[in-house]
């Protein structure tokens, strides 16, 4: 008979399957149109694929990240986790965590991590019958969500229709476009194009900028105060994210809520940010922060300091969990992901409304990957 030593020693329940099986897939998807922002250009998006199977069940994750990540799944995290009970998903995470000691925790391996451990995520909601909203504790029905996009690589038309089909079709009550051009040498076009931002949506539309970083802290405190004509309410890592100093100088003299976060690739850079007093509201997204498991820590480290988190891009993904984090603000429904989600996986969300729905009557995340459909972008 089991004791309560041998309960201390194994914590999953004694018939919880194990992990058997580990794939990745790398798809590469072109844009619809060029793509920019103050600081980066691109014209296609990388996607790495993770699915995991222990019960007869699949778990799927993914993260936007280079086609690298799917090595260090491969070579560094499988084997660290293959084996593990299918329910111990915490004890996964932190064997990750412990596995990429010495080729480092941020960057191409924090996506690595965070793919695996979304598709645990989703194995177990699978394996025990809930979507994932219920598993972690589902706090409402529905989620916020913003439109992004507005890339500085578009021209007037291009942004007219983008905010137009956002605010008018689907009506999306608050709204992003990327300002910082050229890294911060196009200031007079950058206020242009939030004045035509405003034209388009009406006064009654939440108008947000991004600046990718692309200004310096001086610069960035003169665009806001440029920008206060036309009522922009959010003002995203205007000066990099890096410079906690900064963004906490912006912060403490402009009027729009600052934000960062994206690039916090696990808890502690998390931590620091709230340390510098360098947001308003913490931005996490769990396809860079180590998954759903940081995505939670995080959410409660911000909340213990009376903080609001935003989930950056990846709106599928980030729905079930912002359905379970209370002191969520909004998903960001960003114009690259909510389309390559629903190019690849059937069950991914739209905003209509202005608001992600989980599926209550889906298991898991609630997707699945038309792999013939996918077979297309396919790399490896």
């Amino acid at each position: 008979m089991p004791t309560a030593a041998d309960a201390r020693a194994h914590p999953v329940i004694a018939d919880a399957p194990a992990l058997e099986g580990i794939e990745t897939a790398v798809y590469v998807i072109p844009t619809d149109a060029p793509e920019a922002d103050g600081t980066l250009a691109w014209d296609e998006t990388t996607v790495v694929v993770v699915t995991v199977t222990a019960g007869g069940e699949r778990g799927t994750g993914w993260t936007y990240a280079a086609a690298a990540a799917g090595a260090v799944v491969t070579d560094v995290l499988a084997p660290a986790v293959l084996g593990r009970g299918a329910l111990d998903v915490a004890g996964a995470s932190e064997a990750m965590a412990r596995a990429v000691r010495n080729i480092g925790r941020g960057g191409v391996a924090a996506m690595a991590i965070s793919a695996v451990d979304v598709a645990l995520w989703d194995l177990k909601a699978r394996l025990l019958g809930l979507p994932l909203a219920d598993l972690l504790g589902r706090v409402r029905e529905q989620v916020a969500a913003y439109g992004s996009g507005g890339f500085t690589s578009y021209d007037e038309r291009q942004t007219r229709e983008q905010l137009t089909g956002w605010v008018e079709r689907d009506r999306i009550p608050r709204v992003k476009i990327k300002i910082g051009e050229s890294w911060g040498r196009q200031e007079a076009r950058d206020l242009a194009r939030v004045a035509l931002a405003r034209q388009v949506i009406g006064p009654d539309t939440e108008l947000y900028v991004d600046a990718n970083g692309g200004y310096t802290t001086g610069q960035a405190v003169r665009v806001a105060h440029q920008m206060s004509e036309y009522g922009v309410t959010w003002f995203e890592e205007p000066v990099s994210s890096q410079n906690l100093a900064g963004l906490a100088a912006v912060r403490s003299q402009v009027q729009p809520d600052v934000a960062a976060g994206e690039y916090s690739w696990s808890l502690a850079d998390s931590a620091a940010l709230i340390a510098a007093g360098a947001v308003d509201c913490l931005q996490l997204d769990l396809t860079r922060c180590g998954g759903i498991s940081e995505f939670v820590r995080g959410a409660a480290l911000a909340d213990a300091h009376s903080m609001q988190v935003s989930a950056h891009c990846a709106p599928t993904l980030h729905a079930h969990v912002g359905a379970a984090t209370a002191n969520l603000r909004h998903v960001e429904y960003f114009h690259d992901h909510q389309r390559i989600e629903r190019l690849l996986f059937d069950g991914a969300l739209d905003a209509d409304g202005g608001v992600l729905t989980p599926d209550p009557g889906r298991p898991g995340l609630g997707v699945e990957l038309r792999a013939a459909d996918a077979e297309h972008y396919r790399r490896s």
